[in-house]
């Protein structure tokens, strides 16, 4: 996944759903008090992907407010506009001179694959990939459907169960079909490329939802605090993900503490957000850039995505009172024992609270987590026994 960039197409006005958008763009509906756009932003954050475009178009100003140039979990979000209604073909034609190789995703849909594994199966002599999922008596409106795979080659087929799942891979080539003027993918690009065997497909059962219609979204609250609520661990770094040698940001002193991999997984399996908190006044200090404990968490982002472990969500606060770099000296409730980190989290991610909890090595690590009214545990010698009896014992 090295150097590849995502796109989200949110330039729909949404006229089927008018009702439920308060006349804010489609993606921007809230849900638990969490814009749409922030949950597809969560689900592939965690990726090593080097940047999300979101190619606006109807109200875009307001997309533009809350994402344009904002960093999540250390990928870069970046807005683009259309000037005229140019379809979901035309939108992509912005990204030619921006990407090479690139994942595309619906806006108004969420379906949580594994990205590493569907990319994994993409032929390198083909324009590109869908991801399928399997349709239902409510779901025979989908432009794409009676989709099927031959041979990992994506073809139509009378009376098939599959449809578009709205998550596609497509190749730089791509562009050579695409024009600065309106054209539809669903209609005009991705028919053509079927019949003529450019695409290949995989076949997933993952969560899927759809915001598109007046009888999905109202459903769709339900159905996305089902998927999305569920209890979380906060993390502190140095001493309890990595041995802490003292301000630890290059890549041959991060070393990982006893049983941390395989307590990473086991915290995925049981269904855990992993969330890192961590104070960096090594930044404030001058002892290293914060350009340099970027990087490192970008090589850990990329290395543990090779061992199917990610990080929902880092935060970190480089300010300290005492620091020597101006532009860090300053107190922050951002800093632990203050709780600022955490209740960032709470804004972004539907939390099931009390059965999350903490793990430092601090007391201000342990202030931190009774502020935002979690349970809390000092770290012991080995992570993954420590995690499995806690996890256990709730």
């Amino acid at each position: 996944m090295k150097n590849l960039s995502l796109a989200i197409l949110a330039g729909g006005k949404g006229s089927r759903i008018k009702k439920f958008t308060n006349n804010f763009p489609k993606p921007m509906v809230k849900f638990k008090n969490i814009h749409f756009l922030q949950y597809l932003i969560n689900i592939y954050t965690k990726y090593p992907i080097d940047k999300i475009y979101i190619l606006t178009g109807y109200k875009s100003d307001i997309i533009f407010k809350k994402f344009h140039n904002k960093t999540f979990n250390f990928t870069k979000i970046i807005c683009l506009k259309e000037k005229k209604f140019m379809g979901t073909g035309g939108a992509l034609f912005k990204l030619k001179s921006k990407v090479k190789d690139f994942i595309l995703v619906n806006g108004d849909t969420i379906f949580d694959i594994d990205l590493i594994n569907f990319l994994k199966s993409i032929s390198k002599q083909r324009i590109g990939s869908l991801a399928l999922t399997s349709m239902d008596k409510n779901t025979n409106n989908y432009k794409l459907n009676n989709l099927s795979i031959n041979s990992g080659t994506l073809i139509y087929k009378r009376k098939s169960m599959l449809m578009n799942g709205g998550v596609y891979f497509f190749r730089k080539k791509i562009f050579r079909y695409l024009k600065n003027e309106p054209l539809s993918l669903e209609d005009d690009l991705l028919p053509k490329f079927i019949q003529n065997k450019k695409l290949t497909a995989k076949k997933y059962k993952k969560f899927f939802l759809d915001i598109g219609t007046p009888k999905y979204i109202r459903s769709a609250h339900k159905k996305l605090k089902r998927y999305f609520y569920k209890p979380a661990v906060f993390l502190d770094r140095d001493g309890v993900i990595n041995y802490d040698s003292g301000y630890v940001y290059k890549k041959k002193d991060f070393k990982f503490r006893k049983g941390v991999l395989k307590g990473l997984r086991y915290l995925i399996k049981k269904n855990y957000y992993i969330f890192l908190i961590t104070n960096q006044a090594g930044i404030a200090k001058g002892h290293y850039k914060e350009s340099d404990f970027k990087k490192l968490h970008i090589y850990l982002k990329n290395y543990l995505s090779k061992n199917n472990i990610y990080f929902n969500d880092v935060q970190y606060c480089p300010f300290h009172p005492k620091g020597k770099i101006k532009r860090y000296k300053r107190k922050s409730s951002l800093r632990k024992p203050g709780n600022q980190m955490i209740k960032n989290i709470f804004k972004n991610w539907i939390v099931d609270k009390q059965n999350s909890f903490m793990i430092g090595d601090k007391i201000s690590d342990e202030l931190c987590a009774k502020r935002s009214k979690i349970n809390f545990f000092y770290a012991k010698n080995d992570f993954y026994k420590q995690v499995k009896k806690i996890c256990n014992n709730f």
